[in-house]
C-alpha cells in the first residue's frame, strides 16, 4: 500500500485530473527553451535538432550496383544466348567506361553502373571462364540497380527540426555530407530533495535516517533524458532553507523538480516557499502510485513537485516530468509512450478506482509466448521493484484481470528516452 502522505488529498482547490488531463495541463504551461549551439556530428547524439537537415545531393548520387555480379544490357542476353565477353572490371570507388554493346562488366556492390548498362546479374547465378560469362536468360530487366536519388533527392528535408538525434540520424546526416548540426542547448533542470532524515551514501546513518536514493534516481532520469542537472542538494526541513534553494534553482535552471515535501504537512515547506517566490497549483491525479502533483513557478521558472516515495517519484517522473521536459526541449511529436498489448501472467482480483501502473517485466510463459509478470508488492516504498522491472503494466480503473487476459505494457525502453 502507498504511504498516507503519498495519497493524502491535497485540499488546495486543485481539481482531480486524469493522466491525460495532467499531461495536457503541464505541457500547455511551458514552451521550448531558447538557445542553440552548433555541434559536430560525433557530439550531437541525443540532442534535439533545432534546424532541419536539408540534402544538397541525390543519394545515391548515381546508378550503382546493389550486388556483386555483372552489369549488362538486358537486350544483349537474348541476342547472344546469354554468353558475353567480360570487357571491364569496376570495383567500388571506380568509374567504368561506357559498356560496349554485346559485352558485360564485372561489377561490385556500390560501384557506378556503366553508361549503357541497365541490369546487374548476381554472380551466384553466372558462370565465368576464359574471359566470358554465361548468364541465365530469365534475368529480370533492371534487376539489382539502385537508381540515382532513389533514397534521397537533392533539396529534400531529411531530418525534421525537433528530432531527438539517434545514431541512425547521425548516419543519415553524414550520408548527405552534413558535418555539423544546429541543436537546442541542453535543458537545465534543478532538482532538490527535502528532508532532515536524508543522508548521502557513504555517510553513517543516524537514528531515523535513510539514504537519499531519490537523488540518484531522479538525476539518472534527467541525464537519460538529455538534461543538464543543477543539483540543489538535500534541503533542510525549514522554510528559509527551502526558499533559498528555490531561489537558486530559479536563477540557474529552466525547470525545478522537487522530490517530496509537496503536501501540506507541518514539515512540507515546498508549498509556502514557492508561494513566497511565485505561485503553486496542487492537484490530485487519478493514478496509483503517485497521486499528488504540484506545478507552479518560482520567479518565472516552472516547478514540478513529485511525491517523495521512491516508486511514486519514479512513476510520476516518467509519466509527467518526461512529457514536460520533452516539451521544453522542443522535441516534436507525441510525447506519450505507446503501450504494447501483451498477455497477463498474473491475476488482479482487487483493482483500484484509479488508473494503476504496476511494476512488471516480460517473461516467457510455458508455451513460449511473452507475458507480463507484476512485482508481488504494490508498495510505493519498494524501490527494488523498479530495478527488477523492465516496464509498467497499465491497469484501467476497476478492471479485474485474470491470467491470460490482454493487458497494456509500457516498456522502460520507451519511457527512458
Amino acid at each position: 500500500m502507498d504511504r498516507p502522505n503519498d495519497c493524502a488529498p491535497v485540499a488546495t482547490g486543485g481539481k482531480t485530473l486524469t493522466r491525460d488531463e495532467a499531461v495536457a495541463f503541464l505541457t500547455a504551461r511551458v514552451s521550448p527553451i531558447d538557445g542553440t549551439e552548433t555541434l559536430a556530428l560525433e557530439s550531437a547524439l541525443g540532442r534535439v535538432l533545432a534546424e532541419p537537415v536539408m540534402s544538397t545531393i541525390d543519394v545515391p548520387g548515381w546508378d550503382n550496383s546493389a550486388m556483386d555480379g555483372y552489369a549488362v544490357r538486358h537486350a544483349d542476353l537474348a541476342a547472344h544466348d546469354g554468353r558475353l565477353p567480360v570487357a571491364q572490371r569496376i570495383p567500388a570507388g571506380a568509374v567504368g567506361e561506357p559498356l560496349a554493346p554485346g559485352t558485360a562488366a564485372r561489377i561490385f556492390t556500390g560501384a557506378p553502373v556503366p553508361e549503357g548498362a541497365d541490369t546487374v546479374v548476381v554472380q551466384e547465378v553466372c558462370e565465368a571462364s576464359d574471359g566470358q560469362v554465361r548468364i541465365p536468360l530469365d534475368v529480370k530487366a533492371g534487376a539489382n540497380v539502385r537508381r540515382a536519388g532513389e533514397d534521397i533527392r537533392a533539396g529534400a528535408e531529411v531530418i525534421a527540426a525537433g528530432t531527438r538525434l539517434t545514431p541512425a540520424h547521425l548516419g543519415l546526416a553524414a550520408s548527405v555530407g552534413v558535418a555539423q548540426l544546429v541543436v537546442r542547448r541542453r535543458l537545465r533542470v534543478a532538482m532538490l530533495s527535502s528532508g532532515d532524515e536524508l543522508v548521502l551514501p557513504g555517510q553513517p546513518l543516524g537514528p531515523g535516517q535513510i539514504y537519499n536514493s531519490n537523488r540518484f534516481m531522479l538525476m539518472g532520469l534527467l541525464q537519460t533524458w538529455g538534461c543538464e542537472v543543477v543539483d540543489l542538494g538535500i534541503v533542510a526541513d525549514d522554510l528559509e532553507s527551502t526558499v533559498a534553494a528555490m531561489a537558486r534553482g530559479a536563477r540557474e535552471a529552466d525547470l525545478i523538480i522537487a522530490g517530496g515535501g509537496v503536501s501540506v504537512g507541518e514539515e512540507d515547506h515546498i508549498k509556502p516557499a514557492v508561494e513566497r517566490l511565485g505561485r503553486l497549483e496542487l492537484h490530485q491525479v487519478k493514478i496509483r502510485p503517485g497521486k499528488p502533483l504540484a506545478f507552479g513557478e518560482v520567479q518565472g521558472t516552472p516547478l514540478l513537485g513529485c511525491p517523495g516515495n521512491p516508486v511514486s517519484l519514479f512513476v510520476t517522473a516518467v509519466l509527467f516530468a518526461r512529457p514536460l521536459i520533452r516539451r521544453m526541449q522542443g522535441v516534436a511529436g507525441e510525447p506519450d509512450a505507446r503501450p504494447l498489448q501483451v498477455r497477463a501472467g498474473f491475476d488482479w482480483p482487487r483493482p483500484d478506482k484509479r488508473l494503476e501502473f504496476q511494476r512488471a517485466r516480460l517473461e516467457r510463459g510455458a508455451d513460449g509466448e511473452l507475458e507480463a509478470v507484476v512485482y508481488p508488492s504494490r508498495s510505493s516504498a519498494v524501490l527494488s521493484s523498479v530495478a527488477w522491472a523492465d516496464g509498467l503494466v497499465q491497469l484501467q480503473p476497476g478492471r479485474v484481470v485474470e491470467r491470460g487476459d490482454p493487458v497494456e505494457f509500457l516498456p522502460f525502453s520507451d519511457l527512458l528516452h
